[in-house]
């Protein structure tokens, strides 16, 4: 329940009082007051969680969609009525945000409103796809199973997803002790040759004086050097967010040599499993591709799905049309051919899309073990480099002595 402050006017007194009531929303806030014998006057929302920790801290994670998701459809299979399934959810639902999104689902559904309706009103936690599935279900009298279709495919896309970012870890990692095994060597051991040089009266070699001149830039202005790395860093960000920035970073996911292969099968895995889950739902062949060209989530991929929507819409067969298009795999068309001609295009979209998850899995764990070798040379020729820079000056005025 959300909390409200409230002034109102006693209807047997006619005194103005101020106090607090609990309710679902606004609306039902003030009918609860109504039914007191009190005109609300004004009715304030009190915002327990209005901090940027709390705000940050209490986000609604794909977790809290999927256990929502999972619960509603258990519920509502069971034979319990939608607003009873619904109140029932919230009082299981831990997550501050999504209780106040569940609370206003409730308000709007008895206000006699449609569940897909309602949802639309939360983009923040529910997608198209989401809406696409729901309003397919209370249309066909398949709620339940709507619900558990979305659930399972936003566990896999999460599975997928957090198996492709755990093998970033690694390589970032070793990216992150290369960078600071450079900087400490340059801010600590160089100058020191530097210094040895200078008592000694000798001119410093090319690469030991370049290391030099950047160890003396950064002990003294470290403070530029963050500057800058933040300032580029902040417009590097600004321009992913536009359109030509998006397309950019897309576009490199899809080509990137050691990784292509990689984001290419987890685009063709989501487009299928999508347009599975849609087409069983009983979704429109062009709503299905539509939704699914939204949910791929890279705008490279979604201009081909979306060319090929455009030649369904003139007459074609979906595989015909996505056959020529370059980042559409070919096992896709294939397999959607094969659907056509049994009538069981989503069947064979399902399939497709677990063949590209397994090979994903493979795909992931060939980088992790390729990875390795790849990072432990880079941090050899750099760490190399940086001694040789060191040590052999070193050696050179050795020599000289003798």
């Amino acid at each position: 329940m959300r909390k409200f402050t409230y002034k109102a006017r006693d209807k047997s007194n006619n005194e103005v009082v101020e106090s607090m009531v609990q309710a679902e929303s606004e609306s039902s806030a003030a009918k609860v007051l109504i039914e007191q014998g009190l005109m609300p006057l004004d009715i304030n929302e009190i915002n327990e969680d209005g901090s940027l920790l709390a705000r940050i801290s209490n986000r609604i994670t794909n977790k809290d969609k999927i256990v929502f998701m999972r619960q509603l459809s258990t519920l509502i299979g069971a034979g319990l009525p939608l607003s009873q399934s619904l109140h029932t959810v919230l009082e299981q639902t831990g997550n501050k945000k999504m209780q106040r999104v569940v609370e206003e689902i409730i308000a709007d559904v008895e206000g006699g409103h449609s569940l897909s309706d309602s949802f639309g009103k939360h983009p923040e936690a529910f997608d198209k796809i989401v809406l696409a599935l729901v309003a397919a279900g209370e249309a066909s009298g398949t709620l339940d199973e709507a619900l558990k279709r979305v659930a399972t495919q936003k566990e896999k896309d999460a599975a997928m997803m957090s198996k492709i970012r755990g093998a970033m870890v690694y390589p970032g990692i070793v990216l992150f002790v290369i960078v600071g095994v450079m900087v400490f060597m340059l801010i600590a051991v160089v100058p020191q040759v530097a210094k040895l040089y200078k008592d000694m009266h000798k001119e410093l070699p090319l690469l030991t004086s370049v290391m030099i001149t950047t160890a003396n830039f950064l002990i003294n202005f470290w403070w530029l050097t963050l500057l800058v790395l933040g300032i580029a860093g902040y417009f590097v960000a600004q321009y992913l967010k536009t359109d030509s920035g998006i397309k950019f970073k897309d576009t490199l996911k899809l080509n990137f040599p050691v990784f292509k292969g990689m984001f290419r099968k987890l685009y063709m895995a989501r487009f299928t499993r999508t347009g599975q889950t849609l087409l069983a739902t009983g979704v429109a062949m062009l709503d299905m591709l539509r939704i699914s060209s939204e949910g791929v989530n890279n705008v490279v991929v979604s201009k081909s799905i979306d060319r090929a929507a455009e030649k369904v819409k003139g007459g074609k067969a979906l595989s015909t049309a996505l056959q020529p298009e370059d980042y559409i795999l070919p096992m896709v068309p294939q397999m959607i051919k094969i659907g056509e001609q049994s009538g069981k295009i989503d069947e064979m979209m399902g399939k497709t899309a677990q063949v590209y998850e397994d090979e994903l899995d493979e795909e992931i764990k060939a980088i992790s073990t390729a990875i390795e070798p790849m990072l432990m040379v880079v941090m050899a020729i750099f760490a190399g480099g940086m001694v040789g820079a060191i040590l052999f000056p070193i050696y050179s005025l050795v020599g000289g002595i003798h």
